[in-house]
């Protein structure tokens, strides 16, 4: 088997395992959801910890110490990404598991849009149409709603902000995961201790399986970030781009097909229109790769198909 073909097959386990979220965490019932992310971020620890452990791999810790901006980066990426997969957890728990993935599906243009306020980069004529598109599918659902679908706003708004915290890091997957994990593990271990003195933990109350599946909550995190990390090593951008939305996808479908949440004629067309952004901001890149590859081939006189293969490095969707 080559090696890109592999990358895919990681890339699809990793964004399946992504997908199926929903039914995980749906398991951990009846612990509310700030008692499922303080175990998610515990055992993330525990588990990374020996993962790194066992590769010999803590010098990365003392470049971190001696370094207050990456630590304070570090620290804000925490937050950030603390901030999202709480608000996954009272999406899903809450049952708006389709909100939920709307929120992954705006997430690219939201990313976009970041690009233009915080980088200064400048949108291409069709992404610009893309993200107008967007914006008037959000305003669909929120008519549909009746409020701001703030679950999937918050949702988007939380990883796009991460992404662009993570791309200025440049920290490997797995030490990356270790630290952010890190940073929020003394307020959670507070909160634990509190939670336990009150009588309100769940954990190791409900049944042996529901304890299981909350330790494993750990691994449940950092497997499909390492299987993206090895995607990533070995698949183009662009089908990283398209692989990115098999997760909210199934999401959807867990939504509507096992959770059986509403799906109204006017939530439809807003995920229509978003879906609508999408291809078009999908197509717009593909072209866009192309043309770069075609005119960086000219230039070093390399083969067209060989510069668009290269490897790239991207950011997972949880």
């Amino acid at each position: 088997m080559g090696e890109e073909r592999r990358g895919y097959l990681y890339g699809l386990a990793a964004y399946a395992m992504w997908g199926f979220f929903p039914i995980y965490f749906k398991l951990l019932k009846p612990s509310p959801p700030l008692e499922i992310l303080a175990h998610r971020i515990i055992w993330s620890v525990l588990f990374i910890s020996l993962l790194l452990a066992a590769m010999r791999n803590w010098r990365f810790l003392g470049r971190l110490i001696r370094d207050r901006r990456l630590l304070g980066g570090v620290s804000l990426a925490g937050l950030l990404i603390g901030v999202n997969w709480a608000t996954y957890i009272v999406g899903v728990n809450s049952s708006r598991v389709v909100e939920t993935a709307l929120g992954y599906f705006i997430t690219p243009l939201v990313v976009v849009l970041l690009g233009v306020t915080v980088q200064r980069e400048r949108l291409r004529r069709w992404q610009w149409v893309a993200v107008g598109i967007g914006a008037l599918a959000v305003g669909v659902l929120t008519v549909d709603y009746g409020h701001l679908p703030y679950i999937a706003l918050v949702l988007a708004a939380s990883f796009g902000s991460y992404s662009l915290v993570k791309k200025r890091l440049s920290l490997p997957p797995a030490e990356g995961l270790f630290v952010e994990s890190a940073v929020l593990a003394l307020p959670t271990l507070a909160y634990l201790g509190w939670l336990n003195a009150d009588g309100g933990a769940e954990f190791g109350h409900v049944s042996t399986a529901h304890t299981v599946l909350m330790v494993l909550a750990g691994v449940a995190t950092a497997v499909p970030l390492l299987l993206f990390a090895a995607a990533a090593n070995r698949v183009p951008l662009v089908g990283l781009g398209i692989l990115q939305y098999v997760a909210p996808i199934l999401q959807l479908a867990c939504g509507v097909l096992l959770f059986h949440e509403p799906m109204p004629a006017a939530r439809l067309a807003g995920f229509g229109l978003v879906w609508v952004a999408l291809i078009i901001f999908t197509v717009d890149g593909i072209r866009g790769s192309r043309i770069r590859a075609r005119d960086g081939a000219r230039r070093t006189g390399t083969d067209p198909a060989a510069a668009t293969a290269e490897p790239a490095s991207a950011l997972p969707p949880r």
